[in-house]
């Protein structure tokens, strides 16, 4: 069965941002009844969470079959969002969208600079096709969705986030782009 996570992640937080931002958006959450404010064990790889509130259900899709049984873990520092064990299978341009197929050639230049970018916080490749180079953030990825920032909203074994809740958390971010990351493990 597994364990399922689904994470929002802000593109934009600087890692100055990034605390203030998980606070207001915490405090957000808390009063929507989505989460509790006391922290409890209820997340995985993480000493403790916001479990689910009284209201959970305003965060998800209409037709869930369970109730979240764990909770939420807010992530305030530089990370890489994976969808669990698989990788994209290509890069993809945010200037000139041009997929570029992750193969034994351009992988380990991504992966450097993602290892450089997650022990410095700045990194960029220039794209194979328009040779703009381009920050690490700043591309996306088909198939398996990586996200890469200072701030993060994992909710773990919940059922499917609504777009428009997603959405309702974004408007929390004084406007920075988010990306939504899912997987299991």
């Amino acid at each position: 069965m597994g364990d399922r996570f689904q994470t929002i992640v802000d593109l934009d937080a600087t890692a100055t941002d990034a605390e203030p931002l998980a606070r207001r958006v915490l405090d957000w959450l808390t009063a929507e009844g989505v989460v509790l404010a006391e922290r409890t064990d209820c997340v995985l790889g993480q000493p403790l969470g916001q479990p689910p509130g009284p209201h959970w259900e305003r965060a998800v899709t209409d037709d869930w079959d369970f109730e979240p049984w764990d909770g939420l873990a807010v992530h305030t520092s530089r990370t890489g969002f994976t969808s669990g064990a698989d990788m994209p299978g290509a890069a993809v341009c945010p200037h000139c969208a041009t997929a570029t197929p992750l193969d034994d050639e351009t992988r380990p230049r991504f992966f450097t600079a993602m290892q450089t970018w997650h022990d410095t916080g700045t990194a960029s490749v220039d794209c194979p096709a328009c040779t703009t180079p381009v920050a690490v953030p700043d591309w996306s990825w088909d198939e398996t969705p990586l996200a890469f920032g200072h701030l993060g909203f994992e909710f773990w074994n919940w059922p499917d986030l609504t777009e428009d809740f997603r959405t309702r958390l974004a408007g929390q971010l004084d406007g920075h782009r988010t990306a939504y990351v899912w997987g299991k493990i």
